[in-house]
């Protein structure tokens, strides 16, 4: 090891933030720098998000990590007019970094900016957790030139080598917001009060459709997606079926409590439609349907509070399971593989497919096991988080070790 490069403060570009309306892809971005605190503690770290921060995620981030640097803009716009302010900022942090980092999320979105990172820096780039293969994003040929790639899922590992993807090294590390750790525990107790849930008895629940309806949020300017739409709709009682019944079940055979929550903006409506309205008279009064959104950090207090949480959603188990609550994943044909994590970090056993009967017919037993056995489930959620944690710090290791690769920088 370069003693003297391992000293000397590094700075390292984090790409990262592809949206806001999913609580997942706001909390990669703490997940990411959570990880790099832990294992490069010394490294200055600068945050370039995809989505453009908002005045509360800005704050929020950065009371967090109030060391942290942000830029914003696009390198296309930096580099045709560097004298405008935002501009000038993002090519600075662009060409004096050491090392640039792809976050995790859905697919490599940001692969031409590591290919135009290595092209006018000669530094390396790295990627942290994503997917493979989706969007149609010509990704093969710059996750070749990478210092290293992990995917956050078998599938993409296996995918990608047998489509010859070969940096200079490949693997598999769990999504990056594993690592997520804010709490606003009063805002979640002032809520757990209002909504009469009481801590250790209740379980949360997550709905889900086939695709997200993004085109009903008015910021993200999608058009309407007639094909989806009816999938969706072909799909969504069928889909929620399991979780409905399980609801019932458990209301009526244990003194438990059931909050429906939303872990992206639409599933506020798909919870009320799906699983809240259709709930016998009996039932009703012990489910709380959550109507509005919020940020990850007072949903993981709500998590944390929690006997457990299962549903159709995946960021949300990853919070969980990443503070040691048991958490169920129900996937379908229509996601990506990124649900197989459960697979790759020993969890098999929580992870259920909507598309094949001998999967969903086990749902509402596991979800009544963690209420049974809780000491079972909390078991099984811990040992997955050190599984989590080992594939990690190898990704520290191979972070700092393709740090020190590069050239020192001068003492001033």
């Amino acid at each position: 090891m370069n003693l003297e490069a391992a000293e000397l403060p590094r700075q390292i570009l984090v790409r990262s933030h592809w949206q806001d309306i999913n609580l997942g892809d706001v909390a990669h971005t703490i997940g990411m720098l959570s990880v790099l605190k832990r294992f490069i503690p010394s490294a200055r770290v600068i945050i370039w998000p995809w989505t453009r921060f908002t005045d509360e995620i800005r704050d929020w981030v950065l009371r967090r990590f109030p060391s942290a640097v942000i830029v914003e803009g696009s390198i296309e716009s930096a580099l045709s007019n560097p004298d405008e302010p935002e501009n000038a900022k993002l090519l600075n942090a662009f060409m004096t970094s050491d090392l640039f980092l792809h976050a995790s999320g859905p697919a490599t979105l940001a692969w031409a900016d590591m290919a135009m990172f290595k092209k006018l820096t000669g530094k390396p780039f790295g990627v942290c957790g994503v997917t493979y293969g989706l969007y149609g994003i010509p990704e093969r040929q710059t996750l070749s030139e990478a210092a290293f790639v992990y995917f956050r899922d078998s599938r993409s590992l296996s995918k990608a080598r047998a489509d010859g993807v070969s940096p200079t090294a490949i693997g598999f590390t769990p999504d990056v917001a594993f690592a997520f750790d804010m709490t606003d525990d009063e805002r979640a107790t002032s809520y757990l009060r209002s909504a009469g849930l009481e801590e250790g008895r209740y379980l949360c629940c997550i709905p889900r459709l086939r695709a997200t309806q993004f085109w009903l949020v008015p910021r993200k300017q999608t058009p309407f997606n007639p094909e989806k739409h009816q999938r969706n709709e072909l799909m969504k009682a069928h889909d929620h079926a399991q979780l409905l019944n399980a609801i019932i079940e458990v209301v009526r055979s244990t003194n438990f409590k059931v909050l429906v929550c939303p872990e992206d903006e639409t599933q506020i409506a798909v919870g009320k439609e799906m699983l809240i309205d259709p709930l016998p008279a009996d039932v009703r009064g012990n489910v709380v349907w959550r109507d509005r959104f919020w940020m990850p950090d007072e949903a993981l207090a709500v998590y944390k509070r929690s006997a457990g949480l299962f549903g159709n959603e995946m960021h949300s188990p990853i919070l969980c399971i990443g503070n040691g609550v048991p958490a169920i994943v129900c996937h379908s044909a229509d996601t990506s593989t990124k649900g197989f994590m459960w697979q790759d970090i020993g969890l098999g056993q929580w992870l259920f497919d909507l598309d094949v009967p001998a999967d969903y017919e086990q749902i509402i037993p596991a979800v009544l096991s963690m209420i049974s056995d809780p000491d079972d489930a909390r078991a099984n959620a811990l040992t997955a988080k050190a599984k989590v944690w080992s594939h990690y710090a190898e990704m520290g290791e191979m972070i700092q070790k393709t740090l020190n690769s590069t050239t020192v920088k001068p003492s001033n």
